[in-house]
């Protein structure tokens, strides 16, 4: 993959962005009808001065709590190569509190509470689609990305993204699944824990001695040495539909292609089941199954993310779901500072505490998982309300 199709990429991303919202900024028949039942049922003064998405009384979010949130959502996102789908949804549901606005519409105006959901899903989309494009092109720039195991686990997504709403769209019920979910998550979060203890580190002894080399190199750098590493990032030595080989840091890695495209396939199918972006099942694939060491897993991840956001993205606004610019655009000038942050700081971070990072809201997430589908209710509704 050339510099020149990465950056070639981004500009694309750039135009869809554009050139979508010219449509986007259109109230639709689904939004105007929402806002009349919700008039009649009296939840809505027709009069009030326009918020979110144009609806009258409507909310007016704080833009500058946006760009640093959104900030966030593209540092963690870049640095570990997951969350950035579910931060960016604990912004837009939580912190600017429209969850609580849509479910107010809930049985009184359906379509108004669609519209607002959809806005949701595919502002949350938008933010990591960018996040990840951008992380993509760091990590490439940096020598951290492996390509060919990005490739074929985004060819493997691609039908497992497909096949799985296809085959289960209104037939199982999300709630029913989501608490043994958690569970899974949580699990995989205790055995990734267990990987970074002596016993553990045993069986990863090449991902051990790239991420000790790479820490060494970079020491060297912050103390002033001057240290040619154009030659040490990923170089690839065999690309074949047998084998894909390559070097990192003077260590060689080598795997099957077809292991990354069946793990895509599951990876996304589970993701498509939960509605969710996948990147906290790419990580733990990509370190523990792959053996890569974590400065591989969140650029690799990030590109395998890349093609499911752009499709999710497209899908949702052929589908007719609004975005409300004034906030999405805030949040991804807020994501691209994030973005370009994150994959410069993470090589000064451990490798051991990367993985640690990704633990911990490894274990918020599958704790999250279960309070829902157990409990009926999130961790911060279950906290605070």
């Amino acid at each position: 993959m050339s510099k020149k199709v990465v950056l070639f990429s981004l500009m694309a991303f750039a135009l869809l962005v554009v050139g979508m919202a010219g449509t986007s900024l259109a109230v639709d028949d689904r939004l105007a009808a929402g806002i009349k039942m919700a008039v009649d049922a009296g939840k809505i003064d027709a009069a009030a001065e326009p918020g979110y998405l144009g609806i009258p009384g409507a909310m007016n979010i704080n833009l500058v709590v946006a760009f640093f949130w959104a900030i966030w959502v593209g540092w963690i996102f870049s640095t570990v190569g997951a969350f950035g789908g579910i931060m960016a949804g604990i912004g837009h549901i939580t912190i600017y509190g429209l969850g609580n606005y849509a479910g107010s519409f809930r049985e009184s105006a359906p379509p108004l509470n669609k519209a607002v959901t959809d806005s949701i899903r595919v502002s949350n989309q938008f933010i990591v689609g960018l996040s990840a494009l951008v992380s993509t092109f760091n990590y490439f720039k940096l020598g951290r990305l492996v390509w060919p195991v990005g490739l074929f686990l985004a060819i493997g997504s691609i039908a497992g993204s497909y096949l799985i709403p296809t085959l289960t769209a209104g037939k199982i019920s999300f709630r029913d699944y989501v608490g043994y979910f958690g569970v899974f998550v949580l699990v995989l979060g205790c055995y990734m824990l267990y990987e970074t203890t002596p016993a553990g580190a045993k069986r990863k002894k090449k991902a051990k001695e790239a991420a000790n080399a790479f820490e060494s190199t970079m020491k060297k750098k912050r103390a002033g040495e001057a240290v040619d590493t154009s030659e040490l990032g990923v170089k690839m030595k065999e690309f074949s539909i047998s084998k894909v080989a390559f070097n990192f840091y003077g260590v060689e890695f080598s795997f099957s292609p077809v292991l990354p495209l069946i793990g895509g396939f599951f990876i996304a199918a589970i993701a498509a089941f939960l509605g969710v972006g996948g990147g906290f099942m790419l990580v733990p694939f990509l370190t523990s199954v792959s053996g890569l060491p974590m400065y591989l897993a969140a650029g690799t991840s990030a590109m395998a993310v890349l093609i499911g956001m752009i499709t999710s993205i497209l899908s949702y606004l052929a589908a007719g779901a609004l975005v409300y610019w004034p906030l999405i655009g805030t949040q991804l000038v807020g994501v691209f500072v994030g973005s370009m942050i994150g994959p410069r700081t993470s090589q000064y971070i451990p490798d051991k505490i990367l993985t640690r990072i990704f633990i911990v809201l490894a274990f918020y997430v599958g704790l999250n998982f279960m309070a829902r589908g157990f409990i009926g209710k999130d961790l911060i509704k279950l906290f605070f309300g």
